[in-house]
């Protein structure tokens, strides 16, 4: 008599994927007729309708480039619809400041960043990058290029600032092979 087996799913960790299971899965036909495609792609049967049709991608592009969204409105109706669209819009633009992940790709710190800010660059230069950006900054208003202008020096101390900071972070970076590049 043969003995059964546990299958591979029970316990931790899970041995198969969530999606791998050995049921049966229900597939949404197109609801275009003729159309043996899997329908993933729902579209309002009609403005402000909660009902949904649900396409394939080609349906789904054919169906969207014949779509008015102004369909049945007046002109002042379109201008307000429109104007608080773009007023939304720019409510959601704004709040894209405030994202989880903030500039770069979390190897650098506060200091760097704001760093490479002064040298102007964007949070993922190289070292290559940094010190060409330096020297052609450094030039510009180096004490011996514009003696006695005392904005000038100010300037040059900022950006000599900014290269020791990440000069310093790339000889840490070089020294520690184990930590993030």
């Amino acid at each position: 008599m043969a003995r059964s087996r546990r299958s591979v799913d029970w316990g931790f960790p899970r041995w198969r994927g969530y999606e791998a299971g050995r049921e049966a899965q229900n597939v949404r036909l197109c609801d275009r007729v003729g159309c043996d495609e899997p329908g993933d792609c729902p579209a309002p049967k009609s403005p402000n309708s909660p009902e949904r049709w649900y396409f394939c991608q080609p349906h789904a592009a054919e169906y969207n480039r014949g779509w008015d969204y102004f369909a049945g409105l007046s002109e002042e109706e379109k201008a307000k619809r429109a104007a608080r669209e773009q007023r939304d819009n720019a409510g959601y633009r704004e709040s894209a400041h405030y994202g989880w992940a903030g500039s770069g790709d979390g190897t650098r710190s506060g200091d760097e960043l704001r760093a490479l800010e002064v040298l102007e660059l964007d949070p993922d230069a190289d070292f290559a990058a940094i010190k060409k950006a330096w020297r052609l900054l450094a030039k510009r208003v180096h004490p011996d290029v514009k003696p006695g202008d005392p904005e000038a020096a100010k300037e040059f101390h900022r950006l000599q600032l900014a290269y020791d900071v990440l000069k310093a972070a790339e000889d840490r970076r070089q020294w520690q092979p184990d930590a993030p590049r």
